[in-house]
């Protein structure tokens, strides 16, 4: 089988190697579609805490291809035929931490992922544990499963805002995870107003739910009329609910500055770089400050919603390349130009079924 290995900064090598061994308690998934983010951009650039070489992946579809439940078959695991297509959760956790022990695991102080710390699903064929497989819903298309990963990474910051149906929330930022949360939001009863610096999100934003936009940018934001139009949409001077989905130091900033009194924040956006607060801004207005990271696997949830959103949801999947041209999907992703939302690869066998 072929699998895409990142050997170094901005090098990937293709190499047929052997199939993996069916092991108890595993299952062989063929992989179709696999999902790219950021963090594989990061891994591609070795701009990550991880160590190369490294076969990326970690947001992906396939089809089982053989399985042994075990002996005894895994706790809770569904008995799965051969050909059942299915989501996979890339995360990995130990059971035995603190975090683990209190039902926390997606924070895990040894935690691991497909893809990121260890051999993910850039390739044609994946061992992973029974427990890790999620069958896609009926009627869902096997391709837009993809983004069931980056679905459940949106529906966990969510679900750490406890959303009030009927309050309003303010999204920063509209990429991906920004945009689901907006959706999932929605779906819940929730006014969301959206912000961010380009006019095709924003566009975006209004079709998954936002009811109003905010165009940030070079200047003061927000501006006098930009603020009129936020305060006019929250009773509470400010929205009660703010998801920082950007990881930009001035963005969390924002959160802060533009949050209600009693106001939660959530930062899911992720980045190195240090913000700028006075000591007095968060204990002023008694803010509840909530990170958000991984999810409680969510998968199958996040995948019910994106079911009923087909069309929808499929904008957000703006390019798509074979496994051979993986290094220009990187270099894509690079370029600002290119406005990408999710790249999707398919995979070897997606290509031969299609």
């Amino acid at each position: 089988m072929l699998r895409a290995h990142t050997t170094k900064r901005r090098t990937i090598e293709f190499r047929d190697e052997d199939m993996p061994a069916l092991r108890p308690g595993h299952a062989l998934v063929r992989v179709q579609h696999v999902a790219l983010c950021g963090t594989d951009l990061h891994i591609w650039d070795d701009d990550y805490p991880t160590d190369l070489p490294l076969v990326q992946g970690h947001e992906f579809v396939g089809i089982i291809e053989a399985i042994d439940h075990g002996t005894p078959a895994t706790p809770g695991a569904a008995q799965l035929p051969v050909g059942t297509p299915v989501a996979v959760s890339p995360m990995v956790y130990c059971n035995e931490c603190g975090p683990c022990q209190a039902g926390r695991y997606n924070v895990c102080q040894s935690i691991s992922c497909l893809g990121c710390y260890e051999d993910g699903a850039l390739a044609e064929v994946l061992s992973v544990p029974v427990g890790k497989l999620h069958v896609l819903p009926e009627g869902m298309p096997v391709r837009l499963a993809a983004l069931g990963e980056p679905g459940s990474i949106a529906m966990q910051a969510v679900n750490r805002g406890t959303p009030v149906e009927g309050e309003t929330a303010l999204v920063l930022g509209c990429g991906p995870i920004g945009l689901l949360a907006i959706l999932f939001l929605t779906e819940r009863g929730v006014t969301v107003i959206a912000s961010d610096l380009s006019e095709s999100r924003l566009e975006l934003a209004r079709a998954f739910g936002a009811v109003a936009t905010l165009k940030a940018g070079p200047g003061e934001f927000p501006n006098p009329e930009q603020r009129a139009e936020l305060e006019s949409w929250c009773p509470l001077s400010g929205p009660s609910l703010v998801i920082e989905a950007t990881g930009v130091p001035v963005s969390f900033e924002n959160a802060v500055h533009l949050a209600a009194p009693t106001a939660r924040i959530v930062q899911v956006g992720i980045s190195t770089a240090t913000a700028a607060l006075s000591m007095r801004d968060v204990p002023f207005k008694e803010l509840d400050i909530r990170g958000s990271r991984n999810s409680l696997n969510l998968i199958p949830e996040a995948l019910k919603v994106l079911n009923r959103h087909h069309d929808l949801v499929y904008k957000l999947i703006t390019h798509s390349f074979d496994l051979k041209q993986l290094g220009q999907a990187f270099e894509t992703m690079l370029d600002p130009g290119q406005n990408v939302g999710k790249i999707v690869i398919d995979m070897p066998a997606s290509v031969l079924a299609s």
